[in-house]
């Protein structure tokens, strides 16, 4: 399943379930297939991806806790971190609050 992220202030994207999940629990949104981040929620959710993006950093892998050690196949060694799935959101959350506008998602 794919959710697209939605806001006035910037293009849509659309992500795969699995790393729309673990960004909308980052910023503390409850997962379902539709919500929204409201403009007085959006500095509270740009610190939480920050904050994580923080923690991630100190990792030598792809600054991700998920990646797999060894890097031995060429699925490992392509691995998408936090801070690369995290970018269009963090980049739509600035923006919209820049503009005063919502960030929706749909599935």
């Amino acid at each position: 399943m794919l959710y697209r992220f939605q806001s006035r202030a910037t293009p849509d994207f659309v992500m795969l379930e699995v790393h729309a999940r673990q960004l909308l629990e980052i910023v503390g949104k409850p997962v379902q297939p539709q919500g929204i981040i409201t403009v007085e929620q959006i500095p509270a959710a740009i610190a939480a991806l920050e904050s994580a993006l923080q923690r991630e950093a100190g990792n030598a892998h792809n600054h991700d806790d998920h990646v797999v050690e060894g890097h031995d196949d060429d699925s490992e060694k392509q691995h998408v971190g936090l801070h690369q799935r995290a970018a269009p959101l963090l980049h739509m959350l600035k923006d919209s609050l820049a503009e005063k506008k919502d960030v929706t998602w749909t599935t």
